[in-house]
């Protein structure tokens, strides 16, 4: 097995979230050295969910701008959406639920968390914690939307199951996350 030491840690801009370039050196199974240098990208952990109702068979999704898919040819920068956000200083459960409301409008108090996962290892620290749970309107407590504090401006989705996987097939759905729960739901006839 290598083994890796950090040699420097530089902050490269620490405008929105951190950007740091790592400096390390991996000694490799032969005993032999490299010194290699990467930036990452740090902007804490996340949590995400997909709300379902069985009865009715369909999911809460969120549609939002996103300006790094409108600069990456996203024509409307517009994405269809889990609801999702940054951990800050709570733990996930709490996180996912404070979201949920604020998002979607929805107050869930029973979600169970189905996996974990880093969604870009290759520049992006984040880890995001996947939850589910069942929704229904009663548990509707206000429109949802985000918070205006924050300049968001969601809009609430409910889809049909099967028309939210049809969309994940042919791009309306182009989001990993939310990819990953609803094939996750698929898989798991979460929806039968």
């Amino acid at each position: 097995m290598n083994t890796i030491k950090i040699t420097k840690s530089e902050v490269l801009s620490d405008n929105w979230y951190v950007l740091n370039k790592i400096s390390f050196e991996v000694t490799h199974s032969d005993g032999t050295v490299s010194v290699q240098a990467r930036e990452a990208y740090d902007r804490g952990n996340g949590a995400t969910i997909l709300l379902y109702n069985r009865k009715r068979r369909s999911v809460i999704l969120t549609r939002q701008f996103r300006m790094p898919t409108f600069i990456n040819g996203n024509e409307s920068g517009y994405m269809i959406e889990c609801c999702a956000g940054l951990l800050d200083k709570d733990n996930p459960e709490d996180c996912i639920r404070r979201e949920t409301e604020e998002e979607t409008g929805f107050r869930v108090e029973k979600v169970r968390k189905v996996f974990e996962a880093y969604m870009s290892p290759g520049s992006v620290t984040e880890l995001i914690y996947f939850f589910i749970a069942e929704y229904t309107a009663e548990m509707k407590v206000n429109a949802g939307g985000g918070l205006k504090s924050e300049d968001e401006n969601i809009e609430v989705l409910e889809i049909p199951f099967d028309r939210a996987l049809e969309m994940m097939t042919n791009g309306e759905i182009r989001d990993g996350k939310t990819i990953m729960l609803l094939q996750h739901a698929a898989i798991h006839n979460l929806l039968e």
